[in-house]
């Protein structure tokens, strides 16, 4: 073998795996629960150190951006004239270069709570498709290699409060999200390859106030898959190939959910929402109405009302909106800490775990980055200097933050 070959094949092999995990296709990542430990992420950055590049993007959206095969694929609300263009647009990762643009609804602009947008849903990403979601607006599929638009959904409008907010998923050829209104609440499956309904499932709970804006998620209980989908007054477990529930947890009056559960060793971990939220630790080998029987564990301390949970190590960490970081024991719920990130608060972005820290950003551009364990170690504080409330997106060697008025890459 030539030193020239032999020096490129040992380039590949670094080359490699960084090209791999540039993928981030749906919201809080390919795992769903914000975990990158690979990527060599900086610890340390500002508004004019280690910005790889940042690119002017048009409109207001607080969707997380998603990323593959060397692009970035976001979507956005633009203002034109009292009507508002729903669109997706496409960069390229390296560089930050426009790729495609494309307009996929239009409709009359509206009155919407200060803290969401019209473009608040993150798409999924999948075998060249992109599937975009604009909740009560509609939905889509396009290219995306050119944003042409395979198919769209409008046929479930319903009364939004707040205007909408949860994310969709991807399973088995279905795209599954929650449609939790003003009334009449239900969880949906699309066709992906058409756009059709392939099931419809009423939420069926009893409570005061219907609206929730959370992401469903995908687990495994004894080799089968069920969606987990908190709404609100309860969590409740469906059944994938046709939407028949499997098991319902109650919690009250819960009502806006926003954060998306977490799974692990057979226990899923849901917050309960406004007015007063509960983070419950409940088992996922049920059926039927399981709220009396398979509670492991609660708290009621400092528990997000937006954004998610993580899991790291035996450890779940969570911040409420005012910036408090919980860190307690998975399996029985012990209190280690509560310590407050920083003096501002402003939480509504899910943290991620990257290259062995937890890293939690704030509306104001702040991320406090933190050692994971049972005692507090905060090891940076960066400002990049711009509001938002979209999640991070993680690849190789850094970040990609939508904020109010750009997309920045992060990165050595």
């Amino acid at each position: 073998m030539t030193e020239r070959l032999l020096s490129a094949l040992i380039s590949l092999s670094f080359l490699l795996p960084l090209t791999a995990a540039d993928s981030w296709p749906e919201f809080r990542g390919p795992t769903a629960d914000g975990h990158a430990p690979e990527a060599k992420v900086p610890t340390l950055w500002s508004a004019t150190s280690k910005i790889r590049w940042k690119v002017p993007v048009p409109g207001k959206a607080w969707s997380s951006p998603v990323i593959a095969d060397g692009r970035i694929y976001i979507t956005s609300a633009v203002s034109e004239g009292g009507q508002l263009s729903l669109r997706a647009m496409c960069f390229e990762l390296a560089a930050g270069t426009p790729v495609w643009d494309r307009e996929i609804f239009k409709k009359a602009e509206g009155a919407i709570h200060q803290k969401n947008s019209h473009a608040s849903p993150t798409p999924v990403y999948a075998e060249g498709k992109l599937f975009v979601h604009f909740g009560h607006d509609g939905t889509a599929a396009l290219n995306a290699g050119d944003g042409t638009i395979l198919w769209t959904q409008t046929g479930l409008s319903y009364a939004p409060v707040h205007g909408n907010g949860g994310s969709p998923i991807l399973h088995e050829g279905k795209l599954i999200f929650s449609s939790d209104g003003q009334a009449d609440p239900f969880i949906v499956a699309l066709s992906a390859a058409d756009g059709s309904v392939a099931w419809k499932t009423p939420r069926n709970v009893t409570v005061t106030r219907t609206f929730s804006f959370s992401t469903p998620l995908l687990i495994e209980v004894k080799g089968k898959t069920q969606i987990v989908s908190p709404a609100s007054g309860a969590v409740i477990a469906y059944d994938p190939a046709d939407g028949r529930e499997i098991w319902r947890f109650r919690y009250g009056e819960g009502y806006s959910v926003v954060p998306r559960p977490l799974h692990r060793n057979g226990v899923i971990y849901v917050c309960s929402g406004f007015n007063r939220a509960i983070l419950f630790a409940v088992k996922t080998d049920g059926t039927g109405d399981v709220t009396d029987t398979h509670l492991v564990w609660q708290d009621d301390k400092t528990v997000p009302k937006e954004s998610s949970p993580i899991l790291v190590g035996d450890e779940i960490f969570f911040n409420d909106d005012k910036g408090i970081l919980s860190c307690l024991d998975a399996a029985t719920g012990k209190e280690h800490y509560r310590e407050r990130l920083d003096g501002q608060g402003g939480y509504s972005a899910s943290p991620v775990f990257a290259g062995g820290n937890l890293y939690f950003h704030n509306g104001n551009g702040i991320t406090t980055v933190v050692k994971p364990g049972k005692s507090f170690s905060k090891v940076a504080e960066n400002q990049v200097g711009e509001f938002g409330l979209s999640s991070f997106a993680v690849v190789a060697d850094g970040f990609v933050l939508r904020t109010e008025g750009h997309l920045i890459r992060i990165g050595e």
